[in-house]
């Protein structure tokens, strides 16, 4: 199970020969499993292209397919359709920011009790 999900989640380019005959195999028995492999890959092509504007069209298509999980989270994106459409689209991104402030809670929870704010501060500024 964990290698087949391996073959669906990673790049096709990065399968060797053997791996694209046996993720096809798996594909050919399984069509709902073949269904959601190319949902899952055209989400990721929005990802890396930046091709947001697809979005509405996939949100349709995954709705359609009536995969458990898929069918969800398509219905999830649409709460807040804009901001994930420009998430989709815009090169900006807050993943710096929020490295940051992972780090900074990850910090403030290792020393929870054991520290007081100007050891605190010393660890936080010192990273």
């Amino acid at each position: 199970m964990r290698q087949v999900t391996g073959w669906l989640t990673r790049r096709p380019s990065s399968l060797d020969e053997d791996e694209h005959q046996q993720l096809k195999a798996v594909l050919d028995a399984c069509p709902g499993l073949a269904r959601a492999h190319q949902l899952v890959r055209d989400f990721g092509d929005m990802l890396t292209q930046q091709t947001g504007v697809l979005l509405p069209a996939w949100i349709a298509d995954a709705t359609a397919a009536n995969l458990p999980g898929l069918t969800g989270f398509a219905r999830g994106l649409t709460r807040d359709i804009d901001a994930v459409t420009a998430g989709l689209t815009l090169r900006w991104s807050s993943g710096g920011t929020e490295g940051d402030v992972n780090r900074i809670k990850k910090v403030k929870r290792q020393l929870y009790g054991r520290a007081e704010f100007e050891l605190l501060r010393k660890l936080i500024l010192l990273q």
